[in-house]
C-alpha cells in the first residue's frame, strides 16, 4: 500500500499526517518544536518523532512522498541541520525524497484546492507568500517585531502597550498592567524594556475589542488594515487567497476584520499537516515540481 505523509513543523510543536493513495488519513502524529532556525538541528528530530507517531503500524517503505512545512526553510542551508534531517530520514527508513518547503506552502494547500494563489498568516507574526505548487514566489512582511509582521499578534501586544502608557485610566490600560504588573506608567515603562512577549497580550486585545471597547477596537481595526496592505504587496489583487495562524484561522475579531477588507476567494489553513500531505500525493503523481531545496 502505498503511503505519503505530511508535517507542519512549527516553532512550538511538530505534527504529521500520514495518507493512503485515495486520500484516507491513516495516522497522526506530534512532536516538539521542529522549526530548525529556533531550535537547529534538533529540529529534526522533533519531525522524525511526530513521523513516528504517524507512521506507527504502517512499513515505512511503502512511503513514496512526503512534505515538510516549516518556517525559517532558509535553515537548511546549514549543512549542519540539512545533516540532521537526513540522518532522520535515513533512521525511519524512508527511500524517497522529503522535500522542506516554507509552511506558507503547507498553508495555502490545506486551505483549498487551488494550484496557486496567495496565502495571509498571521500569529505571533505575520507574513504573506505567493504560492504555486511547492514554491513561494513572492513574499511580503515576515520581517520580524522589530521591522515588521505588522498586524500580527506581537504587534497587537506592543501597541496595547503603547496605548496604555498613554492613557492609563483606560479598561485596556488595566488590563496591561494586570498582565503586567506594573503599578504605573513609570513602572510599565521598565517593563517593556525588557522587551517581554509582548504577543501574550493579544487576547486580552481581541477580547476587549469584542466587547466593545474602543482602545482596543481601534488597534484590531488598524491591524486588519496593516495585514490586507501586507497582503496587498504581493501585486496579485484577484488571486485567491488562505488565512492561516491563530489570530485568522480562529474567530477572532482580527479575521473578522480582515474578511470585510477581503475581496476576493478565500479559505482558511485549519490543518496545515493534511495540507503538506496532499501535496505529497500531488508531489508523488507528479502533478507538482519539486522545489529548489530537498532535504
Amino acid at each position: 500500500m502505498a503511503v505519503v505523509v505530511g508535517v507542519d513543523a512549527g516553532g512550538t510543536a511538530s505534527k504529521a499526517v500520514a495518507l493512503d493513495e485515495d486520500g484516507t488519513v491513516l495516522g497522526r502524529g506530534a512532536g516538539g518544536p521542529g522549526n530548525p532556525a529556533a531550535s537547529g538541528p534538533p529540529a529534526a528530530r522533533a519531525v522524525g518523532s511526530a513521523l513516528r507517531s504517524a507512521l506507527n503500524g504502517l512499513d515505512p517503505a511503502n512511503v513514496v512522498a512526503g512534505v515538510v512545512g516549516v518556517a525559517g526553510v532558509s535553515a537548511l542551508a546549514d549543512p549542519a541541520i540539512a545533516r540532521a534531517f537526513a540522518a532522520e530520514w535515513e533512521a525511519l527508513g524512508l527511500r524517497c525524497p522529503i522535500p522542506v518547503v516554507g509552511d506558507a506552502v503547507t498553508a495555502f494547500a490545506a486551505g483549498g484546492d487551488w494550484a496557486a494563489g496567495a496565502v495571509l498568516i498571521c500569529g505571533t507574526g505575520a507574513v504573506a507568500a505567493l504560492v504555486d505548487g511547492l514554491e513561494t514566489t513572492r513574499v511580503a512582511d515576515g520581517l520580524g517585531w522589530l521591522l515588521g509582521d505588522e498586524g500580527s499578534g506581537l504587534w497587537l501586544g506592543l501597541q496595547a502597550v503603547r496605548r496604555a502608557v498613554r492613557r492609563w485610566d483606560t479598561p485596556l490600560a488595566r488590563r496591561v498592567a494586570r498582565h503586567s504588573g506594573a503599578a504605573d506608567p513609570d513602572e510599565l515603562v521598565h517593563w517593556a524594556q525588557a522587551l517581554p512577549p509582548f504577543g501574550a497580550l493579544a487576547p486580552d486585545v481581541c477580547e476587549l475589542a469584542d466587547a466593545g471597547d474602543p482602545d482596543a477596537g481601534a488597534i484590531v481595526a488598524e491591524a486588519a488594515t496593516r495585514l490586507v496592505a501586507t497582503l496587498d504587496e504581493l501585486a496579485a489583487p484577484a488571486a485567491p487567497v488562505v488565512l492561516g495562524g491563530g489570530l485568522l484561522v480562529a474567530d477572532t475579531p482580527v479575521r473578522r476584520a480582515v474578511l470585510g477588507l477581503l475581496r476576493r476567494p478565500v479559505g482558511t489553513a485549519t490543518d496545515p499537516a493534511l495540507g503538506a500531505a496532499r501535496l505529497a500525493r500531488n508531489y508523488a503523481a507528479g502533478t507538482v515540481t519539486a522545489p529548489s531545496r530537498i532535504a
